[in-house]
């Protein structure tokens, strides 16, 4: 059973920092390229930062510079470390697991945690 665990989410003021946590289980992690995507209320989920099996990251424009995602495979955990943050960061921050496997997609995603920012 395939399991992602995300944590770290809260509240904080416009500028403050959070690191969010994603912790799997059930996959082979070091196999599979992690991401971290966002969806805010009446908003579509949005790509937010991604890391590949080889460590490569790609970054959304908007959190370039402040996002930074990274990945512990040893612990199966990925992070985010969210520096300056502004209140439109404010959204359900979900982990996803992807790769291709003999032609199929597996594609697996966290239940989401709920970060805030306001003063």
């Amino acid at each position: 059973q395939v399991q992602l665990v995300e944590s770290g989410g809260g509240l904080v003021q416009p500028g403050g920092s959070l690191r969010l946590s994603c912790a799997a289980s059930g996959i082979i992690f070091s196999t599979y390229n992690m991401g971290w995507y966002r969806q805010a209320p009446g908003n579509q989920r949005e790509l937010v930062a991604t890391i590949t099996r080889g460590d490569s990251t790609t970054y959304a424009d908007s959190v370039k510079g402040r996002f930074t995602i990274s990945r512990d495979n040893a612990n199966n955990t990925v992070y985010l470390q969210m520096n300056g943050l502004k209140p439109e960061d404010t959204a359900i921050y979900y982990c996803n697991a992807d790769k291709i496997l003999r032609g199929a997609r597996l594609h697996y995603w966290g239940q989401g945690t709920q970060v805030t920012v306001s003063s």
